[in-house]
């Protein structure tokens, strides 16, 4: 005979062992979701996707039933920039993920800034899938080229801050090589002035010092004209006086 008093022990155990692995998976998953909502966004709020819901669903005005229908190339804009919004936050996530993982794997970065870039990554998965939708819903196979459309439009503009970027360089190095040469015309200037000032005072301590020099030529040249002189009148005196005698 079964002793079910025996085996009852053993299968109790087993069921609140199971009911409580049970309830502690249930509570740490709901709290892992809850966590998560509560962290911050990876991205802001997509403004291009709020304007494209907001035409679409365009609340009619106050004293009228039904609202203007919004034309199909406006919504096809709007769309437009919303899938263009989407190829820069795809390209931001290609370009984070692997650096991130990185980090994460260092324990550079806590779980919860993984968790939100996970977060954010299935979030852009699933609003590419809905700009698929809605393009395709507006026309037919749209869908297959909107995002290489959007892709020269981001393409374009990247190139085009580049190049206002590149402009911006190029005056700001203009203006400094402007300033830059200015100074050194004016030092150099200044340098040829210092010049013609220290030669012209060169030229005149030069013009004095050949007077001097002559002064002093004509002085010992006088001194024996005089002397011959001096002697020839001596020599006269010498015969007068010897005629005398």
């Amino acid at each position: 005979m079964v002793n079910w008093v025996g085996l009852a022990v053993p299968f109790a155990y087993v069921g609140i062992l199971v009911g409580s692995l049970a309830t502690f998976s249930s509570l740490y998953r709901k709290r892992k979701a809850a966590s998560s909502a509560s962290l911050e966004p990876w991205f802001p709020a997509h403004l291009q996707r709020n304007i494209y819901l907001s035409l679409l669903h365009l609340e009619p005005a106050p004293g009228q039933e039904k609202a203007t229908p919004v034309p199909d190339s406006v919504l096809k804009a709007a769309l437009l920039q919303r899938a263009c919004e989407d190829i820069r936050r795809v390209l931001a996530v290609r370009s984070a993920k692997q650096p991130l993982s990185t980090l994460l794997q260092r324990g550079s970065v806590g779980d919860d800034l993984w968790q939100r870039f996970l977060r954010a990554e299935k979030e852009v998965e699933a609003e590419l899938r809905d700009v698929v939708e809605e393009a395709n819903a507006l026309q037919s196979g749209w869908g297959q080229v909107i995002f290489q459309s959007a892709n020269e439009m981001v393409n374009n503009a990247i190139i085009r801050e580049k190049v206002a970027e590149t402009q911006a360089k190029a005056k700001a190095d203009r203006d400094w090589w402007d300033k830059e040469r200015a100074n050194i015309q004016s030092n150099f200037m200044k340098e040829l002035d210092d010049a013609d000032v220290s030669k012209g005072t060169t030229s005149a301590s030069g013009n004095e010092r050949p007077g001097s020099d002559e002064d002093a030529v004509l002085v010992e040249g006088g001194g024996p004209a005089s002397s011959g002189s001096a002697a020839g009148k001596g020599g006269k005196g010498g015969k007068k006086r010897k005629g005398k005698k």
